[in-house]
């Protein structure tokens, strides 16, 4: 070991004026690591999303100014677009399908809540078994539940012949050929298959209120009502909100209700808007520019409702 400096096998010192002095270790630092570690996770997911998602959505667009089937394209402007604001069973489509989404999702969330507080009550015996009961509905296929909902309500179905077991009607009435019923079908089949799914979301955020600001409001006198609509539903808005634009967007989204339940019918009369993008892809002379169109306009309303409940649900100052 010489006067001036100190060796070991791990570290090396350098003596200045009666102090020895650690050389700074080369390598990355505790927050670059983690840094670089982030960006190992976050760069493939990025990629994924922009191959998977952002791609085919600017690929759509640039479709949606062109006609014609392959290499056959040609650019025409929004000349889709404008035909298709005068196509008048694409705007029955949207018709339609606000029509679902003003009476099925108010009534389906609504319901959905009300399931959510009963099933959360402590007291209540076989708890778990009325929740598997509700849920089950939406673990049913989608293509299945259509299937069996068109049979239920055919005109020599279940719920025909009950309604003759019961007298209210002599011969079986058609549900599915009249224009009214058959979306009162729709409707009733989407609140039958949604409103499980919907209520397990409520239940986990009921679970995470604590109980005492229940008993804290008994203790004052509050009503049922009153504690339902003043602490239940306040501490559950974000809940509301997230399941709101769900629905919202699953309701725009709308097809298999309407290809298996009426398959549109009858004369376009229940037919959604992405039934409508779907026949116009696929089943008609094809025209993927216009169904490309069409399918943009869905993804514009949705972006336009999810942003104004964000904001309308948004109390921050």
């Amino acid at each position: 070991m010489c006067g001036d400096c100190a060796y070991s096998p791990r570290t090396f010192f350098h003596r200045k004026g009666g102090f020895e002095v650690e050389p700074k270790k080369k390598g990355m630092s505790l927050l670059a690591k983690q840094n670089a570690a982030g960006w190992v996770f976050l760069i493939p997911a990025s990629a994924m999303i922009a191959i998977m998602s952002f791609f085919p959505m600017i690929k759509a667009f640039i479709m949606s100014l062109q006609t014609g089937v392959g290499t056959n394209m040609t650019f025409t402007g929004f000349d889709n677009y404008v035909r298709m604001f005068n196509d008048r069973v694409f705007l029955r489509s949207v018709g339609n399908t606000f029509i679902y989404l003003a009476i099925q999702v108010p009534i389906m969330l609504v319901l959905a809540i009300l399931l959510a507080q009963l099933l959360n009550n402590r007291n209540l015996r076989f708890k778990g078994l009325f929740r598997t009961c509700v849920f089950l509905p939406c673990a049913t296929s989608l293509v299945s539940y259509a299937l069996i909902f068109r049979f239920l309500f055919a005109q020599d179905g279940f719920v025909n012949h009950i309604f003759q077991a019961l007298g209210v009607m002599e011969t079986g009435y058609n549900w599915l050929g009249n224009a009214a019923t058959a979306k009162f079908v729709i409707i009733f089949a989407l609140i039958w298959r949604w409103t499980g799914y919907n209520m397990v979301f409520y239940l986990a955020g009921l679970q995470n209120i604590e109980y005492s600001v229940y008993e804290a409001a008994q203790i004052d006198g509050a009503s049922g009502w009153k504690t339902f609509w003043k602490i239940t539903v306040p501490l559950l808005k974000p809940t509301i909100i997230m399941t709101f634009i769900m629905s919202i967007n699953g309701t725009l989204q709308l097809f298999d209700e309407s290809v298996n339940l009426t398959n549109g019918g009858p004369a376009n009369a229940t037919i959604t808007m992405s039934h409508y993008v779907y026949n116009s892809c696929f089943l008609r002379s094809p025209n993927f520019g216009y169904a490309c169109a069409m399918a943009f306009f869905i993804f514009i309303l949705v972006a336009i409702l999810a942003f104004i409940n964000l904001k309308v649900g948004d109390t921050r100052d």
